[in-house]
C-alpha cells in the first residue's frame, strides 16, 4: 500500500503523482488535501501518513508540500519513520538503498513535474542494501528511544 498525502502547496503535484501510481497498477491511498484553494496545515497531513505507515508494516507513504522541508520534519518524529526529502533522482535512489526511507517527501513549489515523477519511479524501483545501512538504521531506532 502507498498512502499519499500533500498541503495546498503540493496538492498539483499530488493529483499528478495519484494518476502516475495509479498507472503503475500500484494500490494507492490519498488522504489529502483535497484542493489547492483552501491553506492548510502540514504537519496534519505529515502524521495521518507517518501513522498509517508507521501501523502498516510494508507499507509507503509519499509526502507533498511547499518545499518539502515541513512534512520531513513533522513525518519523522514518528518512531519508525525514515521520511526522506529528496531532491533529484540521486538522493530518491539513496533514500532507498541507504536510509530504507519508507516515506518519500517532495516539494511541489520547487520541482518540475517530470522530475517528480523520475524520482518517485527511481525510488519505488531501488531496494535497500543492507549490510552496514542497516547497522546505521538500528543506531537511529535507538536514537527515538
Amino acid at each position: 500500500m502507498l498512502v499519499l498525502a500533500s498541503d495546498h502547496g503540493g496538492f498539483g503535484l499530488k493529483e499528478t503523482l495519484k494518476e502516475y501510481l495509479e498507472s503503475r497498477n500500484l494500490q494507492v491511498e490519498d488522504m489529502g488535501t483535497l484542493d489547492a484553494d483552501q491553506s492548510v496545515d502540514y504537519p496534519d497531513f505529515a502524521a495521518q501518513v507517518a501513522e498509517k505507515v508507521g501501523n502498516n508494516p510494508g507499507s509507503e507513504g509519499i509526502l507533498i508540500c511547499g518545499t518539502g522541508i515541513g512534512m520531513s520534519i513533522a513525518a519523522n518524529k514518528f518512531p519508525g519513520i525514515r521520511a526522506a526529502l529528496v531532491h533529484d533522482r540521486f538522493t530518491a535512489r539513496m533514500a532507498r538503498e541507504h536510509n530504507n526511507a519508507n516515506i518519500l517527501v517532495m516539494g511541489g513549489r520547487v520541482l518540475e513535474t517530470d522530475a517528480a515523477l523520475e524520482m518517485v519511479q527511481t525510488w519505488l524501483d531501488s531496494k535497500f542494501e543492507g549490510d552496514r545501512h542497516q547497522r546505521r538504521l538500528d543506531k537511529i531506532a535507538q536514537l527515538e528511544k
